[in-house]
């Protein structure tokens, strides 16, 4: 079994975790009323994008997302929230930094033994969601799953549905499929463009990701024999019956969003494994970026 694997069938427990436990993060994750930013790179950023989504609708405060190297300067917020598996990514720590002082921040991370401990005003450790991995899973769920607790927005039906998500077998056709496009809605934008990267990250595939309603508007010309669709949560009126007319693999969402993401992460491992690649070893890439002074 690759550590890919490994760590993506924890996931139940980590979640399960990670909720009981967010009542001990109440005072260094956003409060409601607060204008909030939250930041990452990579599959941080895109469970920053679901996490902003799920917060502001709740009706918590204004909630903006941003990949850690685009926080727009000179923006007022009440507090940002940095998810970092490792600790050590560059862009992220350099914006710590650069807010010290300033606004007062909070880093989710995998390993406080790290940079990020000086770099944030407060963190929230889940270390035992880090990963060995270079492909990320259970660390960003788990992330993902605090601040869904912490917003008391955390089903206890996520747990259940992603153990259904590790054993229901994946949709007839799927794995052969040449490309493949996730689609949500809301919070699960975010999910989408996870999945997406998943599939690029661990399998060399190309996939693509959009808000629902937009497929309609142009990325719906690549819909053939031969691919798939993938809804993650509830999909618009019609859109799977149009789909279908492509000849393309429609698979609808039914289970917590979240779960479907452990579904999207356990075909990544297929189709990685259907092309004789190794997700453990994903070509280019390293576990965190870390890049050198003059490249900032």
């Amino acid at each position: 079994m690759t550590h890919v694997e490994d760590e993506l069938t924890s996931q139940p427990e980590c979640w399960a975790r990670a909720a009981s436990e967010a009542p001990r993060f109440v005072k260094v994750l956003p409060a409601p009323g607060e204008r909030v930013a939250i930041v990452g790179c990579g599959t941080s950023y895109f469970m920053a994008q679901a996490a902003a989504a799920l917060r502001e609708g709740a009706g918590q405060g204004e909630t903006d997302a941003f990949a850690a190297s685009e926080f727009p300067r000179g923006r007022a917020y009440d507090r940002v929230v940095a998810l970092t598996r490792s600790g050590t990514t560059t862009e992220v720590l350099d914006l710590l930094h650069r807010l010290k002082g300033a606004t007062r921040t909070t880093a989710i991370t995998a390993d406080p033994d790290t940079p990020v401990k000086t770099a944030a005003d407060d963190l929230a450790v889940l270390d035992f969601a880090d990963e060995r991995s270079v492909v990320q899973t259970r660390f960003a769920t788990t992330a993902l799953t605090l601040l869904r607790a912490h917003l008391g927005l955390h089903p206890d039906t996520a747990v259940t549905d992603a153990r259904t998500a590790l054993t229901q077998p994946l949709a007839e056709g799927l794995v052969e499929c040449g490309q493949f496009t996730f689609l949500g809605r809301g919070w699960t934008v975010g999910l989408a463009n996870e999945a997406g990267l998943k599939m690029r990250e661990a399998a060399l595939a190309w996939a693509e990701a959009y808000p629902a309603m937009e497929y309609r508007h142009g990325p719906i010309s690549v819909s053939t024999r031969g691919t798939a669709t993938w809804m993650l949560g509830d999909a618009p009126d019609g859109l799977a019956e149009q789909v279908g007319g492509t000849g393309a693999l429609w698979i609808a969402g039914t289970l917590d969003p979240l779960a479907e993401l452990v579904r999207a992460q356990r075909l990544a491992v297929a189709v990685a494994a259907s092309r004789g690649l190794d997700p453990d070893r994903p070509r280019h890439l390293t576990r965190s970026v870390i890049l050198p002074a003059d490249h900032h």
